[in-house]
């Protein structure tokens, strides 16, 4: 992979002199090199990984096993990029094993979550089955570990 484009999946906010030191260069070729990824969509955006806990974040997060009938002439493609179109969904992917698409869908609390599975995906003419699991904590987030150590509040597990 891309030496550059290593270091932006680390730290998208590096500075165009930080990486042309580190790559060698100059910052405009290093702003070029970037502006050529955008543009060619190689680079399709930047975000930064938060901490739920400490932004007060009370969204909910659901992973989706679905079960979906491929389509003559369309595969799998045209039905998860239907599904992947819904404002619910985060993430979308084609999977191989006992399912076809993992979905990943955020709500503001579990109605919202089991309403869009009732009302919008499971509705969807091809969709099989779901198979529906809840984000309790994360403990590391795209590469990232979250703050997990002895200070963190956790009850007393007593025999």
């Amino acid at each position: 992979m891309d030496s550059l484009i290593d270091i932006l999946k680390s730290d998208a906010r590096a500075s165009a002199e930080d990486i042309a030191r580190r790559l060698g260069g100059t910052p405009d070729e290093i702003l070029d090199r970037i502006h050529q990824l955008e543009t060619s969509g190689a680079i399709l955006g930047y975000q930064a990984v938060v901490d739920p806990e400490k932004t007060g974040d009370s969204d909910v997060t659901a992973v989706i096993e679905v079960k979906i009938t491929p389509e003559r002439g369309g595969g799998f493609d045209r039905l998860a990029s239907r599904i992947a179109k819904f404002e619910q969904v985060i993430s979308c992917y084609l999977m191989s094993g006992g399912y076809d698409l993992l979905v990943i869908v955020r709500g503001r609390d579990l109605r919202e979550v089991a309403r869009f599975i009732a009302e919008k995906l499971s509705s969807i003419e091809g969709v099989l089955s779901t198979a529906t699991h809840f984000r309790l904590k994360n403990y590391k987030v795209n590469g990232l570990l979250m703050e997990v150590g002895a200070d963190s509040p956790r009850l007393a597990v007593a025999p």
